[in-house]
Formats: structure tokens, C-alpha cells, sequence
């Protein structure tokens, strides 16, 4: 979705995140599993449904496998 920290952190101080429907400016708010997370990216908007979280950051596919793509109704999970 986003290369890094920093830029998921200016995305939602622009005010193109929302959690559950509601925008949120603080990069700092509390996400849970289950939450729903909608990002307005360039021309695309992605859903995304959090299923779970790992304990250090790692590698690309591990991260993927901890969420589920509700734009494209995707269900792919590895890992919780």
C-alpha cells in the first residue's frame, strides 16, 4: 500500500485514512483485529480488514498475510 512509516504517517495527517468509517488525522491511533482501514491512495481506494499483527516488522508477503483485501474480495491469509 505504502513503502514506509513515514509515508503511511503524512497519509493519514492528510486526512486519507479512515478505521472503521471514521477519518483519523493521528498516525499514532489504535488499531485492532477486525478493524476495517480504508485508504485513498493515488486514483485507487483501498479496504483492507486486519486480521492480525506480528510482534517485529519483516518482509512484504509475511505482512500481506496479515490482512484481507475487501476491494477486490480477496481472502489469501498465511499467518495470524
Amino acid at each position: 500500500m505504502v513503502r514506509t512509516r513515514s509515508d503511511a504517517s503524512a497519509l493519514t495527517e492528510a486526512g486519507f485514512v479512515r478505521l472503521n468509517g471514521k477519518r483519523v488525522t493521528a498516525p499514532s491511533h489504535l488499531v485492532r483485529a477486525g478493524d476495517v482501514v480504508t485508504l485513498a491512495l493515488d486514483r485507487v481506494v483501498k479496504v483492507v480488514q486486519i486480521d492480525g499483527f506480528c510482534e517485529r516488522r519483516g518482509a512484504a508477503p509475511a505482512a500481506r498475510a496479515l490482512y484481507r483485501d475487501l476491494t477486490t474480495g480477496s481472502t489469501d491469509k498465511a499467518c495470524h
